[in-house]
């Protein structure tokens, strides 16, 4: 007779009955009594285990011996209401056989352990309760980032991930060179670029931005969705060396249009989470930040406060409090600036807008007062910022004219200028970090923990 595999997600949601199912997982505990052994069981498809129920003389004592935390096995039988606690059904095994046992060193052996030292053992870490969740939240939301950008009509495009160009300005990006370690060098001792693969210098991507906006002049309205790179020296909690973003362009977008779009974005992916990710969340809730689920229904459910970084800056020179970074017009926001304003001052998530020219990047609209951009950034709280946009700048002559200004090559960027050239309109686009949201939907504080393999300052494993 065909048994019928399932996976433990599926089958526990199955009524009890006498058809014959195969499951396959690794083993998280073993119990065994005077004549029965219980095995709980898990194959990464969701937070819960199967108990595995197993009479004596079904399996021989040495394979039943070598069934320890962290062994993979397949198991036949029938599923039957459970007679115990914790699980409404349950696998009573009619045999079980062992693929791949575990060895005396074997990590994971006891029930908990820090954070920090799982981030060693990457490689296993999947495999233990926070990072199954973490991996299934992220893999649920990816998804519906593209769900969400379908029904807003936007393509789905892939910006380069080689370019030539730093998009942000801050030339802190990652070399890529076919050259020897030890490079060619002409009469001068200069390396001869010319040798290189591309013949001039080439690097990771920090943002797809700048070819998002080349494709939105003729789609109307895109995303991309991909990997990005930033050779900043920071080993704190909230940097990596390689993560995701999540950035729409669409032409004819003001920064209103932008701001309104950011905010249906986070209220639908906050909201496919909890639906999505309940069993995930539950977890992390109880085991991660207490008050997690209030926290993210009130940002679903809340209308999202506007306000300009002018107004920003006089509510926390009122604040009445010291802060550990200064308070002033034509300083960034600090995290803790921006929790502040999003926990105490207007208690829901929070858009600011138009911020000074001189701490934003080149590409941002100018406003008429001559000081500010159309710039914003969504703040929420528990994190601070969460999306940073703007409506980017369409004149020819004021681009030119800022580019000046951040000392910015205009053959390197002719491209990007002939867009303001041949046809240019008003647009705008975001970007969201995909790490940083994830932050932000588990209550998990190092980014190091969201991403499967992370890479930092003197980390790159595997």
């Amino acid at each position: 007779m065909t048994s019928t595999r399932l996976r433990i997600r599926a089958l526990l949601a199955r009524p009890a009955g006498d058809e014959t199912l195969v499951v396959r997982g690794f083993v998280r505990t073993v119990r065994s009594g005077k004549n029965v052994t219980f095995v709980a069981l898990n194959d990464g498809s969701c937070f819960a285990n199967l108990q595995v129920v197993l009479d004596a003389g079904v399996v021989d004592d040495a394979t039943l011996a070598a069934v320890g935390t962290g062994a993979s096995v397949e198991c036949h039988g029938v599923l039957a209401a459970s007679l115990g606690g914790g699980q409404a059904v349950e696998l009573r095994a009619t045999s079980l056989r062992l693929l791949g046992a575990v060895g005396e060193d074997y990590p994971l052996q006891k029930k908990r352990h820090s954070l920090e030292f799982l981030r060693e053992i990457a490689h296993l870490r999947p495999r233990a309760n926070t990072f199954g969740a973490v991996f299934r939240v992220r893999s649920a939301v990816a998804q519906a980032v593209h769900r969400f950008f379908e029904a807003e009509d936007f393509a789905y495009v892939h910006t380069p991930i080689l370019t030539s160009i730093d998009c942000e300005g801050g030339g802190e990006m990652f070399r890529v060179t076919t050259l020897d370690v030890e490079p060619p060098r002409d009469g001068a001792g200069r390396p001869r670029i010319e040798d290189d693969f591309f013949g001039k210098p080439a690097m990771l991507t920090v943002s797809g931005q700048l070819a998002g906006e080349c494709l939105a002049m003729g789609l109307g309205q895109i995303y991309t969705f991909g990997p990005t790179f930033r050779a900043e020296n920071s080993n704190t909690s909230r940097h990596a060396a390689e993560f995701w973003m999540i950035e729409p362009e669409a032409a004819f977008y003001d920064l209103d249009d932008d701001a309104a779009l950011a905010e249906r974005c986070v209220r639908a992916l906050v909201g496919d989470a909890l639906e999505r990710c309940a069993e995930d969340l539950a977890f992390f809730d109880a085991q991660i930040e207490r008050g997690l689920l209030e926290r993210l229904r009130k940002v679903r459910d809340a209308s999202f406060e506007r306000m300009t970084y002018t107004e920003a800056v006089a509510r926390l020179e009122r604040a009445g409090r010291t802060f550990e970074f200064p308070v002033g017009w034509g300083l960034n926001l600090q995290a803790e600036h921006e929790r502040y304003l999003t926990e105490e001052v207007v208690g829901r998530p929070l858009v600011v807008t138009d911020y000074p020219k001189g701490i934003k990047a080149f590409y941002m609209r100018r406003n008429d007062d001559g000081r500010t951009v159309a710039a914003m950034d969504l703040l929420v709280p528990g994190v601070g910022e969460l999306i940073g946009g703007s409506q980017r700048e369409e004149r020819l002559d004021v681009l030119c004219a800022t580019m000046a200004e951040h000392g910015l090559p205009q053959d390197a960027y002719g491209f990007y200028l002939d867009t303001r050239r041949h046809g240019t309109v008003p647009h705008a686009g975001f970007g969201l970090g995909f790490e940083r949201f994830l932050m932000f939907l588990t209550g998990v504080e190092n980014i190091r923990d969201v991403i499967p393999f992370p890479r930092t300052p003197r980390h790159c494993a595997y």
